[in-house]
């Protein structure tokens, strides 16, 4: 063959020898141990191959492969795959050069792929004390539906180069992300656009509005997350997207990982340069305990974020549902809102360990506010988390960008299967009390139990008990929202 596709460290199935035309699968896992796999070869093999004619092939190819005679150090493996840190926001399929799928478009230039997704949400405050009620009004009125979000794009790869660039953009009518640094997403937004450029040593060069390097619960697509929403610490003391650029590659050790970035929105917020907040982000990631075929695996990373703060602060968040009104808010006493600050620093550490079907994690995150009139407080969270995916499918572990991907279906429902079905906990705090600052303190307990039916339809249930402290007193809150995902294939 003259072309080269990279197996992702697949199982090799069936009959290979020599002077015979070859028949063989490529599975995505070893079926000794996951005999699913072999239950359901339409979803779990990504190459085939029957009498020396490919027959199906969903392996991504590799972009200007290297001699194995290389001694280039950082160039032992070719690139593939996705070329960003991130992936695109919604699910697409790994290879986004495959001609057979409807979606797909093609030019000389240009190619690749539209996708959307959709979101419905039906929220219930079930349970409300009084001192709750006189700190955050009554949640009946939260009560009800609504469309959580829409999101349609397109990636692909830009094809006048001699290595392709790729590109992602993605348009939303109200954000699947938060962050500190967004409001008003209830109209149009285009929330991802950024072009990816192949780079020295293997790694990538993004340019664009994207994610920040920091946080491997931030980076990771939220539908993949444990949770229907991200942890309340994650949604106020980190931003859900920003413009600048982001380094990234794999590290000098195995599964291990790096990016740094660069960024000022000024760009998206309609500001002048010199007006708009300078941030430096980056973030490492290393698997240093695995198994043979990576059943087993125990992750870490690190992540240090630095502002300049010329914009000032505030720190706000709902407690881990979107229909809601905000919980906890440094700005709370701020006539403005936002605080002054000389410059603002923000630490994470995260953990995760995935053994088959489970799956646990926890991270921590630290921001310092450099102000001495406030006596230069300090706000933090954490959260702990786990998930068991009942039907036995366990996550993939992307080692390029340090992140877990969705659950893969042994048999959905249109194959007379069962889908998948995942139950999980969290328990998470966050504390926006420090210094001269009294933004209140929140603990939430939370359970979820989701169903994929198929790979591009989910349905799932979320319970969280909340207690809230804010000036000395607490109000406990309870809630159950049920949602509905929909991507297009």
């Amino acid at each position: 063959m003259d072309e080269v596709f990279n197996a992702n460290s697949g199982f090799i199935l069936g009959s290979l020898e020599i002077g015979a035309a070859p028949s063989f699968l490529v599975l995505v896992s070893d079926p000794r141990q996951y005999f699913h796999v072999l239950l359901d070869t339409r979803t779990f093999a990504t190459f085939a191959m029957q009498n020396g004619e490919v027959v199906k092939n969903e392996l991504p190819e590799v972009v200007d492969p290297v001699p194995e005679s290389s001694d280039v150090p950082g160039e032992s493996e070719p690139r593939s795959g996705w070329l960003a840190y991130t992936p695109p926001p919604l699910a697409v399929p790994l290879n986004y050069a495959d001609t057979s799928r409807w979606n797909r478009f093609e030019s000389r230039y240009v190619s690749g792929l539209f996708t959307a997704g959709l979101v419905v949400d039906r929220m219930d405050w079930s349970s409300q004390d009084a001192r709750s009620e006189d700190q955050v009004g009554d949640l009946s009125e939260f009560s009800a539906g609504e469309i959580r979000g829409f999101r349609f794009g397109a990636v692909g790869t830009l094809n006048m180069f001699e290595a392709p660039w790729a590109y992602t953009i993605f348009g939303a009518t109200n954000a699947f992300d938060k962050g500190f640094n967004e409001d008003g997403l209830d109209d149009f937004t285009w929330f991802d656009w950024r072009i990816d450029i192949p780079f020295l040593a293997d790694s990538v060069i993004s340019i664009g509005k994207q994610k920040e390097p920091i946080s491997g619960e931030r980076v990771q697509s939220m539908i993949y997350n444990h949770m229907q929403e991200r942890s309340a610490v994650s949604d106020a003391l980190m931003p859900s997207r920003n413009v600048g650029i982001v380094w990234n590659g794999t590290g000098g050790l195995p599964y291990s990982t790096w990016a740094v970035g660069i960024f000022n929105d000024w760009l998206d917020a309609g500001q002048d340069f010199d007006e708009s907040a300078n941030q430096y982000i980056g973030r490492v990631t290393w698997a240093p305990l695995r198994t043979r075929d990576d059943s087993s695996l125990l992750h870490l990373g690190l992540g240090y974020r630095y502002s300049d703060a010329k914009e000032g602060f505030r720190f706000r968040t709902e407690p881990e549902f979107n229909q809601s009104p905000v919980f906890v808010d440094t700005g709370f006493d701020a006539p403005a809102g936002f605080l002054p600050a000389d410059d603002l620093q923000t630490w994470n550490a995260e953990v995760s360990w995935r053994r088959g079907p489970l799956w646990l994690a926890s991270e921590y995150t630290r921001t310092a506010v450099a102000n001495t009139d406030l006596g230069n407080p300090d706000f933090d969270g954490y959260w702990i988390a786990g998930s068991w995916v009942l039907t036995g499918e366990m996550r993939p572990y992307n080692k390029k960008s340090g992140t877990f991907g969705s659950v893969p279906i042994s048999r959905d429902v249109h194959q007379g299967g069962e889908g998948a079905w995942e139950l999980s906990a969290r328990y998470s705090n966050i504390d926006l009390n420090d210094g001269l600052v009294e933004g209140g303190e929140m603990d939430i307990a939370s359970l979820g139990l989701t169903w994929w039916l198929t790979p591009v339809f989910s349905v799932g249930l979320n319970y969280r008990y909340i207690q809230t402290t804010r000036l000395g007193i607490e109000g406990d809150s309870s809630g159950l929202n049920g949602r509905v995902l929909l991507l297009l294939e």
